[in-house]
């Protein structure tokens, strides 16, 4: 039966989008240090989403931009994104499991697991990729954003951040209908 795992990466910070995996894990191809994604390294979590992407039976990778998190919200922003990385998958599951406590509507039997990206191996995948896909991001606008430090903080509202929003303001991939970000707000880009 093919079960996909489904997770995001993103909720919390203040900048960037939110990111969603879809994995359906290949029972014969076992891959090692699955776990959540938050108690691993960011060394440990690329070397595991290289095999996770070379050994799942599918997955697929998907997210809601800054402009959608603020016009919609971010929990539909995430269950978008959810929405999203389930219809990139290249086969269709039978069943869908998501992390935590609310599900996308989905065209198949979906059920949410508190905690499942630390207790089901499929979304512990779906986790891995999804943040990996988002570091990656956040790395890229560092580039195009550097006074804000996100390739360090990944757009979470750390000291940093925050210091570099008061004295900035906040640029284009700054949410909006966050509150810090709001508090922040000034004509700067």
């Amino acid at each position: 039966m093919l079960v996909a795992g489904i997770d995001e990466a993103g909720r919390g910070p203040l900048a960037g989008p939110v990111v969603a995996a879809a994995v359906i894990l290949d029972p014969k191809r076992k891959i090692r240090g699955l776990r959540d994604s938050k108690v691993m390294t960011p060394e440990a979590r690329e070397h595991v989403a290289a095999q996770i992407r070379t050994k799942a039976l599918a997955w697929a990778v998907a997210s809601s931009d800054v402009s959608e998190i603020d016009a919609l919200n971010i929990l539909r922003a995430t269950l978008l994104a959810m929405r999203r990385a389930f219809d990139g998958l290249p086969v269709a599951p039978v069943e869908v499991l998501v992390d935590g406590d609310r599900c996308p509507d989905l065209p198949c039997p979906t059920y949410p697991i508190v905690k499942g990206d630390r207790d089901v191996a499929a979304i512990s995948a779906a986790s891995i990729i999804a943040k990996t896909t988002r570091d990656a991001m956040l790395v890229a606008l560092d580039r195009d954003y550097p006074v804000y430090g996100f390739a360090r903080h990944k757009g979470y509202g750390t000291p940093e951040h925050l210091a570099a929003l008061e004295l900035h303001g906040p640029c284009p991939a700054h949410r909006r209908s966050f509150a810090p970000v709001v508090q922040a707000s000034f004509d700067f880009w």
